[in-house]
């Protein structure tokens, strides 16, 4: 039957604007060691074309992954789309440790039954036998990310992130006066809409921990205000509109409140607003600039920006005691810290020698590792798995997405045809 996470995903998809282009994918690097996997073209006993080729996608999702080799399609010596059709034999020539065969039947409501199974080459058996989804002709990028992270997950043991999203800002047209959009795509930049669209700058777009809300900054008449707005219906609501700076909204684990900057008291300072009873609470309280405030995942700490030091780097709040100290000591400056989903790594964007690259921090040991080499990195946002860090750059004079694994072997860039990509956000697994 249709996953829930894929229905939650097509219920908003349906709601949003098409936008204009995708995102395209261009693998740059991967890891040394990779498993050898052969994704088998899906059988199909039907007269009218399909919408999609389900065994690619699955192939390019984990290609993108950094972690498998595909067996190219010219390579295969037979195609089978059922168990008793695999000769073992012929996949051990190719050297591919696995392979994945599936089938695609129409059914009487013109649904369609999209079946598939995980085979284990050297063992000969199957490691996920007669698996099975129950798609709408439109669902079949859902159906194909959702086997992506069934075969990852089996393989790997973490749990795959193909069926997420991204939200992310583009600014193109005439540069002196640009139009912005901010967008979400599949996580793979297929699949674009407009999720708003405004000849004012946006900024800081953030998702809610169930991934039916985002919020974001949007300036009116050249003044910053942070919205929340539903994804599916999409109904947007102006949560703050202070004199002054209105600016970096961050969901809090749970929902329930938002972490934001303003300057309404004559300094930047983090403040919490609970949603529901509009409860603002100033969480810090000094002369220097605070800003850019990301929560931990347990909820009890908050990371942000501040100069308190003398330049930039990242502090941790404690929320409930609101007692501050310094996590950041390498490099000239850190700012825009993001916390990996297990709390054991800490993403920020450092700057060493006048270049800025990603850097990740191990919370335990305090080393700091180095991720990217490009020179204007900006805006890093990490899967809700914790094993990529997609974040803003320059490539050829233009504003561009990228992505990089946290051990820094895996990277590839997002680069769209239309104008500057800016503030990606990645979403979590949605409930």
């Amino acid at each position: 039957m249709f996953n829930k996470s894929l229905a939650a995903i097509f219920l908003f998809c349906v709601m949003l604007n098409t936008a204009k282009a995708q995102l395209v994918i261009e693998i740059t690097s991967g890891a040394d060691q990779l498993l050898p996997i052969a994704i088998v073209p899906f059988g199909y006993d039907g007269v009218d074309a399909l919408p999609e080729d389900i065994a690619q996608i699955i192939q390019d999702d984990l290609s993108r992954s950094g972690l498998f080799q595909a067996i190219p399609r010219s390579n295969m010596l037979s195609m089978p789309s059922k168990e008793e059709d695999v000769f073992y034999r012929d996949w051990r020539l190719l050297k591919s440790d696995y392979v994945v065969i599936g089938s695609v039947r129409k059914l009487p409501n013109n649904n369609y039954r999209i079946g598939f199974e995980l085979l284990n080459v050297l063992s000969q058996e199957p490691v996920e036998k007669h698996a099975s989804i129950d798609v709408g002709v439109n669902n079949f990028r859902d159906a194909a990310h959702y086997i992506s992270d069934k075969i990852y997950e089996l393989l790997t043991g973490s749990r795959g992130a193909f069926s997420t999203r991204i939200l992310y800002v583009t600014a193109d047209g005439d540069r002196s006066a640009p139009t912005y959009r901010l967008q979400v795509a599949d996580a793979d930049g297929h699949r674009p809409q407009i999720v708003v669209e405004s000849k004012e700058p946006i900024l800081s777009p953030s998702w809610s921990g169930d991934g039916k809300k985002i919020a974001y900054v949007m300036f009116r008449n050249r003044r910053p205000n942070i919205f929340i707005q539903e994804l599916a219906s999409g109904t947007r609501q102006q949560i703050a509109q202070f004199r002054g700076l209105n600016g970096a909204p961050a969901w809090s684990p749970d929902g329930k409140k938002l972490a934001i900057v303003l300057s309404k008291d004559n300094n930047p300072e983090i403040y919490t607003l609970d949603i529901e009873t509009q409860k603002l609470e100033r969480m810090t309280n000094h002369y220097a600039i605070d800003t850019e405030p990301s929560w931990e995942p347990d909820g009890k700490g908050i990371v942000f920006t501040s100069d308190r030091g003398g330049n930039p780097q990242i502090y941790r709040l404690d929320v409930d005691s609101k007692r501050v100290e310094r996590v950041t000591f390498e490099g000239d400056l850190n700012t825009r810290a993001r916390m990996t989903p297990d709390g054991r790594y800490l993403v920020t964007v450092q700057k060493n020698d006048g270049n800025y690259h990603i850097a990740l921090q191990d919370m335990k040991t305090g080393r700091v590792q180095i991720l990217t080499e490009t020179y204007l990195d900006e805006s890093p946002s990490i899967a809700p798995n914790g094993s990529m860090v997609i974040y803003a750059t320059t490539y050829q004079g233009k504003g561009i997405l990228a992505v990089v694994s946290v051990d820094g072997l895996v990277k590839y860039r997002l680069p769209s045809a239309d104008g500057d990509v800016r503030e990606p956000s990645w979403s979590p697994y949605f409930k």
